[in-house]
């Protein structure tokens, strides 16, 4: 994948202040990582508002879900998961930023064509998101592209 910069600084899940150290951030995300109870070997390194995750996961889903929950941090605009390999691949998710007035519903239409294919949006993003209805402007979700794949 690479460096992503789709993800906005001045939001997402307030884990650290923005003047901790560089430990303090990447620990913090590491541990926010280990909540969500994501699998692997797993390493976190902070740079400014870049975070750099690398190590190994079970699976394309995996990765990009760690993706999403250092770029949903509060304070961090960059993502580089050059050093990140899945054991298994599969087909990479499109991404999509929350923006006002949006619902899951309303991205399922966009991106599948169907309202109701809602809960593959919520599915793929759990455990991150623990309420369909509880998305916010500036959030990235993944949008998985396998026909049926919620992982």
């Amino acid at each position: 994948m690479g460096l992503f910069d789709i993800f906005k600084k001045d939001s997402g899940k307030e884990l650290f202040d923005e003047a901790s150290d560089a430990e303090v951030k990447a620990e913090s995300i590491r541990r926010e990582i280990d909540r969500m109870g994501l699998e692997g070997d797993i390493k976190v390194r902070v740079e400014g508002d870049k975070v750099k995750i690398s190590g190994k996961v079970p699976d394309q889903a995996t990765k990009e879900k760690l993706m999403a929950i250092a770029g949903n941090t509060k304070h961090i605009a960059r993502v580089d998961d050059d050093g990140l390999a899945a054991t298994r691949g599969g087909t990479a998710a499109k991404w999509h930023r929350v923006e006002s007035g949006d619902t899951l519903s309303g991205i399922a239409k966009e991106h599948y064509g169907d309202p109701n294919a809602y809960h593959r949006i919520f599915e793929a993003n759990k455990p991150m998101l623990e309420d369909p209805d509880k998305i916010y402007p500036g959030q990235v979700l993944r949008i998985p592209q396998e026909e049926g794949a919620v992982a």
